[in-house]
């Protein structure tokens, strides 16, 4: 695609970095069927090649209107576009660029500026959340059954073992995210992840609850997504200048933004190198698990019981673990290995809708999505549906009456201590 881009963009890196990733799309069209809301909207600017077309004339200095920021916003960032482009297009990372411009020129409607600004003020921060949850749990009753759905109730809080202050790492380490969410709403997922790590000579050294970035960053509030980032990599450098072997998420959406802090902070000299390391050892805890298959498969064959070899799981698989960090096929051998039985699922590659803050921001689109998700996991009836990213099980779980777990909890729960 050939561009022009216009004088207040071309000649920053920024500027740089959109045009090679333009002039790398040929407008083949591959992307429209791979893309979910070009799916349900049938419209040629609600797929990534209609999208591209918008952003490339905000680029060369054409007028921007309310009309090009929905579109963009009606963008899940799946990304299961770039799984589908021959091209290689960096169709993500465009769309960040697109949507920061576009926030600076388009103002937005008093009670949607409100809806976002709260978005990034209360849910990378676990204390708000649960005193938001608390609250929205003594309502409860009160609420319409379609918001009582959405609603958790707010799990537990348990002590997160540390290694002491100044105390020797042991032979082999990882630093564990907490995460800001998942700590409130899902209290068993780390310590299952931690369990799982421990029965292959692996310490997790727990790092305290921090978001990674990603809420902020997909908003395009990208000034407070990259105070965010910053402080993650001061957090994290200590860890990973005493050895760790990795910086290990959950979440896959989480692993999928740290592994990004070097591109991020590339331009930024007190931070370049750094952030580069970190994002160079960031993983998914499936990446890790993989990693260590002979060892965990065997350990896992030897201790699946056979009642539970009759349970049949769903698995979902996160845009952000399939689409953003091309982990495909690793989870479903695992859980083969403790004994589970896998159904089958049609259209895995799809969104089921979450997308961050998706689901509260494009309800409609959610939801037909969501629907689509549910029937697809149920066709198979499964006792249990199991994903990889807090969000999609949140989401998920506010829609079907078939238990939603994360898939590390599962396979803990298969270990002979459990």
């Amino acid at each position: 695609m050939q561009t022009a881009l216009a004088d207040f963009i071309r000649d920053t890196p920024t500027g740089r970095e959109a045009d090679a990733i333009l002039r790398s799309c040929v407008h083949c069209g591959f992307c429209l069927p791979a893309c979910p809301t070009y799916q349900l909207l049938g419209d040629e600017l609600d797929s990534p090649r209609g999208r591209i077309y918008l952003m490339k004339q905000l680029l060369e200095g054409e007028p921007v209107t309310v009309s090009t920021q929905l579109h963009l916003d009606r963008c899940l960032t799946c990304r299961a576009c770039e799984s589908a482009c021959p091209s290689g297009v960096q169709y993500g990372r465009l769309l960040d660029i697109g949507r920061g411009l576009t926030e600076q020129r388009v103002r937005r409607a008093p009670a949607a500026w409100i809806r976002r600004y709260l978005l990034r003020k209360l849910v990378p921060h676990p204390r708000r959340v649960k005193a938001l949850l608390n609250l929205a749990g003594a309502v409860r009753p009160l609420l319409p059954r379609a918001l009582q759905a959405r609603v958790p109730s707010p799990a537990s809080a348990r002590p997160a073992p540390r290694r002491a202050r100044g105390a020797a790492p042991r032979a082999r380490h990882v630093v564990l995210l907490e995460g800001c969410v998942q700590p409130v709403l899902a209290a068993d997922i780390n310590p299952a992840a931690q369990r799982l790590l421990a029965s292959l000579g692996i310490a997790a050294v727990r790092a305290r609850a921090a978001c990674c970035g990603a809420l902020a960053h997909h908003l395009a509030a990208h000034s407070e997504a990259i105070v965010q980032v910053r402080r993650n990599v001061d957090l994290l450098w200590p860890h990973v200048d005493e050895g760790a072997e990795a910086v290990v998420a959950t979440a896959s959406a989480c692993a999928a933004m740290v592994s990004d802090y070097g591109r991020l902070l590339q331009h930024d000299p007190a931070y370049a190198t750094r952030a580069a390391r970190i994002a160079a050892l960031a993983r998914d805890i499936s990446q890790v698990l993989h990693a260590e298959g002979p060892a965990l498969r065997a350990a896992l064959a030897a201790d699946a019981g056979g009642a539970r070899r009759s349970v049949r799981v769903a698995f979902q698989a996160p845009c952000t673990l399939q689409h953003a960090l091309r982990v495909k096929g690793v989870i479903e051998p695992l859980l083969l290995a403790a004994g589970f039985t896998l159904t089958e699922v049609s259209d895995g590659h799809r969104c089921c809708g979450s997308a961050g803050t998706y689901s509260l921001l494009q309800p409609q689109l959610a939801g037909q999505l969501l629907r689509a998700k549910i029937a697809a996991l149920e066709a198979g009836a499964p006792e249990v549906i199991a994903t990889a990213n807090i969000g999609c099980q949140l989401h998920i779980a506010s829609a079907t009456a078939v238990p939603v777990r994360h898939w590390v909890e599962l396979l803990a729960s298969s270990l002979r201590d459990a």
